[in-house]
């Protein structure tokens, strides 16, 4: 048993895991998260690829000479903000091995559909009903690993979750220029409509896999998913019992209502939703590089090199999150981290902003070094959401939901603010874009903080009550069983006193 430092947090007794723990452990790494993070690379790889063939041909081919791009985004947000709040509160009544799996291959089929389209207008219904599919994949993913994973494990594997989206743009970029450069023109198909064909195709079939890759709950395992087994289902809920965590149960009412009725939810949602907007200019790295020009007026860089360029941003962005990540779970602390993401966040938006206004005062190179240290900042959501899971152990429903909420609160603002604020027109010299980024990583901070001292003061003692009300109702059970446990000579050790350390510890975490 170790402890590891935690910033002058009650320190964390750490459990020892059995070989059984560690094979449960490990086979949710293999299926549970192997389903995820692949989903997550396909979700962004569909989201990505209206970029990359924005600038490969799809705008000339359609006629998209207007702010159709931020319009493309817009549909596609409204409509998965719309249906995510929704999509939470059905994950608690059906599997989520058939929703989160039948939705992903519905998405597929919307996405190779995108390869048919003529006009601005069939792109705008399809990204529609693209919103609607997509909406269950990343908060169902995240809120499935806060009931399957411990504190100490969290964090990590939702970093890892998270930085697939930075591999899914990573392999967009791949893609199309492997496309453009091998299958541009065949059969009559222009290469930015092969990318959205290949999209869909991968979708689909990784979205079967599902139905028996996907664990579905810890109180209600897949029948279908063979790799897991009743001894798995135990030992699940022996592990949520350690950790003080509630088991998952279906929305009620009730449950909304006090979700609703508190501050969390707001609150979590404002800085979800600040940290994501903040750090959104890295996403127009690819219209700065479209715009570059010699003096002669030919580009600076082909097509190919504009989607190639961004991968080395998201192989920092990977990198990052993991690195974010890891330190989270190590030294168990969440708002340390966020804040050092604030600060970095903050170094190119003050450098953009004096470049977008004052182009001759700013070198290139300064400008490229700022698109690319904007990655570094992106690891955000998963200590967001894994401080999320420590400050409310005792309320699944209240965790589904506010999960749904920050994100979809996410997509309501940018599905208007993005079209405002980054407008294509003004690509790359925008006027408010990242004097607004600064402005909400400056926010950022003092959220964190704020919630940090409201954290320590108010909530921790909460969690120990909890906890104690856990630990006297094992207390009660183990003594109805331990004349049973008596007579049958059982070999186990009573190590019942270890596991309630372990779990008042945890409790005091976050």
């Amino acid at each position: 048993m170790v402890s590891f430092p935690s910033f002058g947090r009650v320190k964390v007794v750490h459990h020892e895991r059995s070989p059984a723990e560690k094979s449960l452990v490990l086979r949710l790494d293999i299926f549970l998260m192997t389903f995820g993070c692949i989903s997550q690379v396909i979700k962004y790889l569909d989201q990505q690829n209206i970029n990359n063939a924005y600038v490969s041909g799809m705008k000339e081919d359609l006629n998209l000479y207007g702010n159709e791009l931020n319009y493309f985004t817009t549909y596609f947000n409204v409509a998965y903000c719309i249906m995510l709040i929704p999509s939470q509160i059905i994950l608690t009544y059906v599997r989520p091995s058939f929703w989160l799996s039948g939705l992903e291959i519905c998405w597929g089929v919307m996405t190779g559909l995108i390869a048919t389209c003529h006009s601005a207008k069939q792109v705008y219904v399809l990204r529609v009903f693209l919103g609607l599919c997509e909406s269950s994949a990343w908060p169902g993913m995240i809120t499935l690993f806060m009931y399957w994973y411990t504190p100490t494990e969290l964090a990590k594997r939702m970093g890892f979750y998270h930085s697939c989206q930075a591999l899914g743009s990573m392999m967009s970029g791949a893609l199309q220029v492997a496309i453009t450069n091998t299958l541009d023109g065949h059969t009559g198909l222009a290469g930015w409509r092969w990318l959205f064909v290949i999209n869909g195709i991968i979708t689909v079939v990784w979205g079967v896999a599902g139905f028996f890759m996907l664990p579905d709950l810890p109180n209600n395992p897949n029948p279908r998913a063979i790799w897991f087994t009743k001894e798995h289902a135990v030992l699940a809920m022996e592990r949520l019992e350690r950790n003080g965590r509630a088991e998952p149960k279906k929305m009620s009412w009730a449950g909304a209502k006090r979700t609703f009725s508190t501050w969390v939810v707001y609150f979590i949602a404002v800085l979800y939703i600040s940290t994501v907007l903040a750090s959104y200019g890295y996403a127009y790295f690819n219209l700065f590089l479209k715009s570059l020009k010699h003096a002669d007026g030919t580009k600076v860089w082909s097509t190919s090199q504009v989607n190639a360029i961004p991968i080395g941003g998201g192989a920092i962005n990977v990198v990052f999150v993991w690195i974010w990540a890891l330190l989270s779970d190590y030294f168990q602390t969440r708002w340390v981290l966020i804040v050092a993401q604030a600060v970095l966040g903050i170094i190119p938006c003050i450098i953009m902003s004096i470049w977008t206004r004052h182009p001759a005062s700013v070198a290139l190179s300064a400008v490229y070094a700022s698109y690319f240290i904007c990655y570094l900042a992106l690891g955000t959501a998963p200590l967001i959401f894994s401080w999320l899971s420590d400050i409310l152990p005792q309320d699944p429903e209240a965790r589904t939901l506010i999960v749904g909420v920050a994100v979809a609160g996410y997509y309501a603002v940018s599905s208007w603010s993005q079209v405002l604020v980054w407008p294509a027109k003004q690509a790359p010299y925008y006027k408010y874009g990242w004097q607004s980024a600064l402005a909400l990583w400056v926010l950022v901070i003092i959220m964190t903080c704020a919630l940090r001292v409201i954290d320590v003061k108010y909530m921790l003692p909460k969690r120990l009550a909890f906890g104690s009300t856990v630990i006297q109702c094992d207390v009660a059970d183990e003594s109805g069983l331990s004349e049973t446990r008596s007579a049958s000579n059982s070999d186990v050790p009573n190590d019942s006193k270890l596991s309630k350390e372990v779990q008042t510890s945890a409790l005091a975490t976050s």
